[in-house]
């Protein structure tokens, strides 16, 4: 079983051909975001992994089922559940202009994947606990590929 990472020039031109093909009226199949608000969020998460946006603190208990999820992911290659609870900083629920979300989007994943060349990511989130270079890889893989399944790309 193929377990597709931002890591591999492969899935992540796949990611950028999958971005590409969206419009500003595509409809999602689930959630509350529309294509615009779902970069927004994208692009925020991944600044989480350059250290451009610190999430608060989380009860113990919600950063140990974070961990096993994380674990989870791992072990089944499967992917985040629909309508999984987020931290308050990545909600978005207000306009977003859709070609400035986009290209902002492209230019922090292109961003992500420079710090990935380069060792840079930080060694712990606070939902998913310890993380390597190849956690954030695959976990940012599977987000992205979340949200882009739910606009049908």
């Amino acid at each position: 079983m193929v377990k597709k990472s931002l890591n591999n020039p492969i899935y992540c031109k796949e990611i950028i051909k999958r971005i590409s093909k969206l419009s500003e009226n595509s409809p999602g199949k689930w959630g509350q975001m529309n294509v615009s608000q779902m970069f927004k969020h994208c692009d925020l998460v991944l600044q989480v992994a350059l250290g451009k946006i610190e999430l608060p603190r989380i009860n113990p208990l919600f950063e140990a089922i974070g961990i096993m999820t994380k674990m989870e992911m791992y072990v089944f290659n499967n992917g985040i559940p629909r309508n999984m609870p987020t931290f308050q900083k990545l909600i978005v629920n207000f306009e977003c202009d859709f070609d400035e979300s986009k290209t902002n989007l492209l230019k922090t994943l292109e961003e992500f994947r420079t710090a990935c060349k380069n060792n840079i990511l930080p060694d712990h989130h606070r939902l998913f606990g310890n993380m390597t270079e190849k956690d954030w890889q695959f976990l940012e893989y599977k987000h992205l590929d979340h949200h882009l399944k739910q606009f049908n790309v």
